[in-house]
């Protein structure tokens, strides 16, 4: 008889337990209604956000799902980033603590004699390959952050370049880059069909090359990407097309782990890359702007919109004429980082902030439109470890060097010096990382989390200071703020997109200001109250996924 109660009451418990679960669920689903709860990613498309959300299920890190949807994005956005190029984590554990681990391609041995004095030609080919850093930066990341299998991670992207699949918009659009000159005709022939046209969007694409590229290293670690096979055949293939890499440039590259810059942003703690990343930009922008609109309850009126853009455009001419200052100088590394950090203080946005009035300034400073070659992700896993990478080949489809042996399209990263002066080609030295503009960052407040970064060049701290002034001062929802139309300066000219208010623009010309157009994209992931929101930008039709 007493058996017989224990089992009923137990029986009652778990009966009681079932229903707060699912009441639990229930309310969860409601409190976070088109959003999800546990994890998300945002990639550049909803196949490779897909990828990493699948492998955050299977018990992956923040990392782990970052390097399989950065191999996927390799495959379906080749233009954009690969392992022939590299890339710059922010990686955010559980615990708080944030590190940069930057594996940007390098400068190798032989630096042409004559680079600076290509640059402004097109295009930048052969000569402007860096040294690769992106499958050592892969492998630092999931040694210090990795939780599956190495080789697991690669199976998705390893499936999908070897079955194929069908072109989307965007590397359809960007294919008709691909001109049939003798260095270039190999890109060329990986998207044509046997009668030698250029493949068409929803056309089937395979590249089986690169899928045993990847499975040999996923197979034997990052060693076999660096010597061995892969090096020899790569090498070859490079200086075959008038390459400078070696063996040795390979055998050579190192990973760079260190603190992030952290930057108070209201209730938030920004971690920015240091330099040579772009970190610092972003945080300069948004410091100038903060002493104007950090209290703003929003929305703007008509003429506050006005004068925001004014103010906001002189904010990026200041920030581009520093740009100029800090890495296109003879300063030494030391010296970059220490102007850096003042760069990120209050004092130092304030002063700029005094020389803005309601007229436009005529600054002299040169800014590159450039690296659309590059993609962005963010992550965000159920432990609240956050990952936010920005990958990079720099131009579209880099260099335009192909590899025919092991499939892979070489950067184009060497001409980010070309802001230099054409006297301090001396300045360049072996190892050294160009400057760029990428700025993965993670925001952190006490219960809130934000992961946020773009593509697009010099035009990727103009996109997430946009999103993030719209979206945590003028309350925008996350979308909203980042689909929100972009103002980009650069040289003198005031770019913007073409959906951009009229009216606006109409007066922006009255003061002076030079109108073009341009494109970027912001992926981000944010935590806030138990919810979490994925966005990524409709600009390059991805989507983010989560669970």
């Amino acid at each position: 008889m007493i058996l017989t109660k224990c089992k009923a009451f137990l029986l009652l418990l778990l009966a009681l337990g079932v229903f707060l679960l699912v009441c639990f669920i229930i309310f969860k689903h409601k409190k976070c209604p088109g959003t999800f709860s546990r994890a998300a990613v945002a990639a550049d498309s909803k196949k490779c956000s897909e990828i990493g959300r699948d492998i955050l299920k299977q018990g992956g890190s923040a990392v782990d799902a970052a390097i399989a949807a950065l191999l996927c994005t390799s495959i379906i956005n080749p233009q954009s980033a690969g392992i022939g190029g590299g890339s710059i984590f922010t990686v955010m554990d559980s615990s708080g603590v944030v590190k940069i681990i930057n594996s940007r391609e390098t400068v190798p041995l032989n630096v042409p004699p004559n680079l600076l004095n290509m640059c402004g030609s097109e295009p930048l080919g052969s000569e402007c390959i860096g040294v690769p850093g992106e499958i050592r930066g892969y492998e630092m990341a999931h040694k210090l952050y990795g939780n599956l299998p190495w080789a697991n991670l690669f199976q998705p992207a390893i499936q999908l370049a070897r079955e194929g699949f069908n072109i989307p918009e965007v590397l359809g659009s960007n294919m008709q880059s691909i001109v049939g000159t003798n260095k270039t005709q190999a890109l060329r022939k990986l998207f044509s069909n046997k009668n030698g046209d250029l493949l068409q969007i929803g056309d089937k694409v395979a590249f089986p090359k690169l899928a045993d590229t990847l499975e040999i290293i996923a197979n034997n670690g990052a060693d076999s990407f660096y010597s061995g096979k892969i090096a020899k055949d790569l090498i070859c293939d490079v200086q075959e097309a008038g390459g400078k890499l070696t063996l040795k440039d390979l055998a050579s590259y190192n990973v760079t782990v260190t603190d992030a810059l952290a930057v108070s942003l209201g209730e938030y703690q920004m971690y920015i890359p240091p330099p040579p990343a772009g970190g610092v930009f972003l945080a300069l922008i948004l410091n100038i702007m903060k002493g104007y609109y950090y209290e703003q309850p929003a929305p703007l009126s008509a003429g506050e919109k006005v004068l925001f853009y004014h103010r906001y455009i002189e904010a990026l001419k200041f920030t581009n004429a520093l740009k100029s200052d800090l890495y296109y100088s003879s300063l030494s590394s030391e010296q970059i980082l220490e102007k850096a950090k003042e760069c990120t203080t209050d004092s130092f946005a304030s002063s700029i902030q005094h020389k803005i009035n309601n007229n436009i300034q005529a600054l002299q400073y040169s800014s590159n439109l450039d690296s659309l070659g590059t993609t962005h992700l963010s992550v965000l896993a159920e432990d609240g470890s956050a990952v936010s990478v920005t990958s990079t080949i720099n131009k579209i489809f880099g260099s335009k060097i192909y590899s025919p042996s092991t499939g892979i399209i070489l950067n184009n990263q060497l001409s980010d010096f070309c802001q230099k002066d054409k006297t301090m080609l001396k300045n360049i030295s072996t190892g050294e990382r160009p400057p760029s503009s990428t700025a993965p960052i993670v925001l952190k407040a006490q219960s809130n989390i934000l992961v946020i970064g773009g593509s697009g060049g010099s035009m990727i701290t103009t996109g997430i200071a946009s999103a993030l002034i719209n979206h945590l001062w003028f309350g925008k929802s996350l979308k909203e703020a980042i689909d929100i139309p972009v103002v980009y300066v650069s040289s003198s000219e005031t770019m913007i997109e073409p959906i951009f208010d009229k009216d606006v623009i109409t007066i922006l010309k009255s003061k002076g200001h030079k109108i073009g157009k341009f494109y970027n994209v912001v992926n981000a992931v944010e935590k806030m109250g138990g919810c979490i929101c994925a966005v990524s930008d409709a600009r390059k039709h991805g989507e983010a996924a989560g669970f």
